[in-house]
């Protein structure tokens, strides 16, 4: 979906084309609320990707009442006991919103099995039956769409060390960030079997290049908005 370039977007072109997308958005928020949709959007991808940013733009001038974005954090001992897609089913949308996952049920796909915070039994069920899974969602009239932002090893690390040059940007970057770095080559075995299996006709992915956070932002608010 993202192109590679090598020009760089000037501050004031990029915030043209930002400008552009962004009243966009409130006009899809109000269709949204006139048709009565309930929309889905999964953004999932590496670390320090960009996804948060994209998220930032896409919400900052829309209404909290109808795009809302859910980044829930581990589960507690109760909702382990539970469906493992309960906790996000109970966050979907009614009709006239948007719900945006900052990741989502695909931590199964990813995190947990490299981490070993699923058994691989639970891993293997999941992969096998998230596609019927999701086309129930659509069957039952929910518009769901799923990003995953790529960046490159290098592009990462430079990040990383950016973040923790910055003590403002100290939030953004956690143990398990780094432990993700250095365990590049597994995450990418597991994001190839994920597409593997969930690149389905129904629910396909959508790859967003991460590199160029700015152009990568605009693709994909303007991949949204088609």
């Amino acid at each position: 979906m993202s192109k590679k370039t090598s020009k760089k977007l000037s501050k004031k072109e990029y915030e043209k084309e930002l400008y552009k997308l962004q009243v966009e958005l409130c006009r899809l928020q109000e269709w949204i609320v006139e048709k009565g949709l309930r929309v889905i959007v999964l953004f999932e991808g590496r670390d320090a990707a960009g996804k948060g940013g994209t998220i930032k733009r896409i919400l900052e001038r829309t209404s909290p009442r109808v795009f809302r974005v859910n980044a829930l954090p581990s589960p507690d001992e109760r909702q382990k006991s539970q469906l493992y897609m309960q906790r996000y089913i109970e966050r979907f949308p009614a009709a006239g919103e948007m719900i945006l996952f900052d990741r989502s049920w695909y931590n199964r796909a990813n995190v947990e099995p490299v981490m070993g915070f699923c058994t691989k039994d639970q891993y293997k069920r999941f992969l096998k039956n998230v596609p019927a899974f999701e086309n129930y969602l659509i069957q039952d009239g929910i518009i769901l769409i799923k990003y995953w932002f790529e960046v490159s090893k290098e592009e990462q690390t430079r990040r990383f060390e950016n973040r923790i040059k910055d003590p403002r940007k100290h939030w953004k970057l956690s143990p398990m960030d780094l432990e993700s770095h250095r365990r590049w080559y597994d995450y990418s075995r597991t994001k190839d079997r994920m597409f593997e299996t969930t690149d389905s006709k129904w629910a396909p992915w959508n790859v967003v290049n991460g590199d160029d956070k700015k152009r990568a932002r605009l693709n994909c608010i303007s991949h949204l908005l088609t």
